[in-house]
């Protein structure tokens, strides 16, 4: 997630938790994120859940969601 998020070119600020009940919470400063856990994540905006993926789909969603701003 780290190397695609640094292609990012927007000021925004980004969450990547790895608790998905607590993460969207913690993060709730942030413009968008993602918290992770049992196989899913979860999108996020100003902590509120916008979105639930796979997994495996996670990182293509969180940079879909950035590219929604």
């Amino acid at each position: 997630m780290e190397r695609a998020l640094d292609r990012i070119d927007k000021p925004i600020r980004v969450a990547v938790m790895g608790c998905a009940v607590n993460g969207p919470g913690e993060a709730k400063d942030a413009d968008v994120g993602i918290a992770c856990g049992k196989g899913k994540g979860i999108i996020f905006r100003k902590g509120e859940q916008v979105r639930v993926v796979s997994e495996a789909e996670s990182l293509t969603a969180l940079i879909e969601e950035i590219g929604r701003l």
